[in-house]
């Protein structure tokens, strides 16, 4: 099934000691918190991206968005439509570099330094080859 490529959900920013909360009423544990509307605004958005996509890959159906007019409000809450693009999120998600430890003999670690060899480009390299996926984009 093809995934839907922009999301909408209606967010809560609580106003509260010079600090901005955020919540998503339709995403228990989608929460994050700003100093400014506008970092609100993007730290929403990237919240939101990052839960739905833990969604996706979970199989998990994703509830309906409330309507931002029917969201109830506490003193000193608004609610901010925030929207994410999925397809750039996604991407991000795939291209993550992660950290792995190797460990080397000592004599090839330092051959190695000695020659400027890049670690990381050397290790996806090899691993690039070893596993058959030169056809692969590299990124």
């Amino acid at each position: 099934m093809k995934q839907p490529a922009t999301y909408l959900y209606p967010a809560v920013f609580t106003f509260e000691g010079g600090q901005i909360s955020i919540t998503f009423p339709d995403l228990p544990g989608c929460v994050s918190c700003a100093d400014t509307e506008a970092e609100a605004v993007a730290n929403a958005r990237e919240a939101l991206g990052g839960h739905l996509w833990c969604i996706e890959q979970d199989g998990d159906a994703l509830p309906a968005p409330t309507p931002a007019n029917s969201v109830e409000l506490e003193k000193e809450e608004i609610v901010c439509p925030i929207d994410v693009y999925m397809p750039a999120v996604r991407l991000a998600q795939e291209n993550k570099a992660v950290n792995r430890t190797v460990t080397l003999p000592a004599w090839l670690n330092a051959a190695a330094l000695e020659k400027g060899v890049n670690f990381s480009q050397a290790l996806q390299a090899s691993l690039i080859e070893q596993l058959g996926l030169q056809q692969r984009m590299r990124v």
